[in-house]
């Protein structure tokens, strides 16, 4: 039987999570992406909790695109200097580094977030 591509990313991303976890120093930032809008957290997997979120719901627009995602980013990287985060280890949740998981992940970088 053919795996799906959400069987294959879900695969992947089981991987990766094997050997990345977030500490209190360090936690992780996780994206999750839809069809129609992306979302986000910093998790610290020591005490099992999300200190910050986001999603494309919180920006109001229509569109979906590189942009969105991009400004996505600037405003957990914000959400996250307002909660003392500095430096996170970035979970793209087995979704290929391009298009909107890297525009999302720039955006970050530029408003300051160290990966």
């Amino acid at each position: 039987m053919k795996k799906s591509r959400n069987q294959i990313r879900i695969h992947r991303k089981r991987r990766v999570r094997a050997r990345i976890s977030g500490t209190t120093s360090k936690p992780r930032l996780s994206v999750f992406k839809s069809l129609t809008m992306l979302s986000s957290q910093i998790i610290d997997d020591t005490e099992g909790k999300t200190l910050v979120s986001a999603d494309t719901r919180e920006l109001k627009k229509k569109k979906f695109d590189l942009e969105t995602a991009t400004e996505l980013g600037k405003l957990i990287a914000t959400k996250a200097k307002k909660a003392k985060v500095e430096k996170v280890v970035f979970d793209r949740s087995g979704y290929l580094y391009h298009g909107k998981i890297k525009a999302f992940a720039e955006g970050a970088r530029e408003e300051g977030l160290k990966f």
